[in-house]
């Protein structure tokens, strides 16, 4: 199999896109073709440096130096996944821009889409959140507003920072729609504890990652203190993770760019299940072939943050869709993402 990579230069659909710990405008993401007898296979990694120090540099050299390792056989797709692993431990987004190239270029020689290969049903896909990112109350009201009256039946408001309060309330009076709230680690447990409180009155359905990553007695103590549910994002990286929160948080946010692609996203989706967490799906500010991606194991949680692609201008891919809020998969086999002219 024949695995290059190439650059693309992103911005934000916004003058930028703000959380609690980081801003950005402009962004690079790196798209990764695998071809095997003339069929290619398309994977994309967008690489967040608080993962393992990556960033899109790194990413390429991942993948140049994983030449080698995917071998001739585009069908072992765990063997090949699990040396990735072994060879770049602190490469999540590299590895998943391979395992996507794998799953993509292997549904299109079975001519069957990545749902199908899973034993999934397209009909059961859930509606996506739409983020709400940091700005001045009015701003955030005007953007909540402009997503209700497309069609959408949530939103993911982020937090963190001084002010809360005052954008919650805007965003309120501007919709009423169910809200769910992302602290990205922005508060201290005491911090939490005293604002996951006063949110219940804003009628959010749970608040993720509201303390810092690292420290599982810190997330007993929050779970104690609260009645709304809450979520680890930034602490359930990878399958090793999920162990130390069980019983700690009621769900977790799993991304294919930081824990390495759709195998190991399935692990997680299954421990996490069985030992009965909730899952959410989320993503960064990806192209429409990360979403497409991720979309595709959607039918298996409970709730889907997959917007990453209407976060951004000028996608340059097609993908999945949303319609009435809902997630809507493309027909053609694996991924079923195509370029734009």
């Amino acid at each position: 199999m024949n695995l290059t990579a190439e650059i693309l230069d992103l911005r934000t659909a916004n003058e930028s896109f703000r959380i609690a710990r980081a801003e950005t405008s402009a962004f690079q993401t790196a798209i990764v073709s695998l071809e095997h007898e003339g069929t290619v296979g398309l994977g994309e990694a967008h690489p967040s440096a608080i993962y393992g120090g990556e960033d899109t540099a790194a990413a390429l050299r991942t993948v140049e130096a994983a030449r080698e390792l995917v071998g001739d056989d585009p069908f072992r797709i765990e063997d090949v996944t699990g040396r990735l692993a072994e060879a770049f431990p602190d490469a999540p987004a590299a590895r998943c821009a391979i395992d996507l190239a794998l799953h993509d270029l292997v549904g299109k020689l079975l001519g069957v889409p990545l749902c199908r290969m899973l034993g999934l049903s397209p009909e059961r896909m859930p509606v996506t959140s739409y983020t709400i990112d940091l700005a001045e109350p009015p701003v955030m009201a005007e953007r909540a507003a402009a997503a209700a009256a497309r069609g959408f039946k949530v939103l993911k408001i982020k937090v963190g920072t001084d002010g809360d309060d005052e954008r919650l309330a805007a965003i309120r009076g501007a919709t009423r729609l169910p809200l769910r709230v992302d602290a990205n680690t922005g508060w201290t447990p005491e911090q939490a504890v005293e604002m996951i409180r006063r949110m219940a009155g804003y009628g959010v359905e749970f608040v993720e990652q509201p303390i810092p990553a690292g420290d599982a007695e810190a997330w007993r103590y929050v779970r104690e203190r609260v009645d709304l549910p809450i979520m680890a994002d930034e602490s359930a990286v990878s399958l090793a993770d999920l162990p130390a929160l069980v019983g700690c948080v009621d769900a977790v946010n799993i991304k294919l760019m930081k824990c390495g692609g759709v195998r190991e996203a399935l692990r997680m989706i299954h421990f996490a299940r069985g030992c009965g967490m909730k899952v959410m799906l989320g993503c960064m500010l990806e192209t429409s072939l990360g979403i497409t991606a991720a979309a595709h194991l959607a039918p298996l949680v409970d709730w889907a943050d997959l917007d990453g692609n209407l976060l951004i201008a000028d996608d340059p891919f097609e993908g999945v869709q949303v319609r009435d809020g809902r997630l809507v998969l493309p027909d053609g086999p694996g991924l079923g993402v195509r370029r734009r002219a």
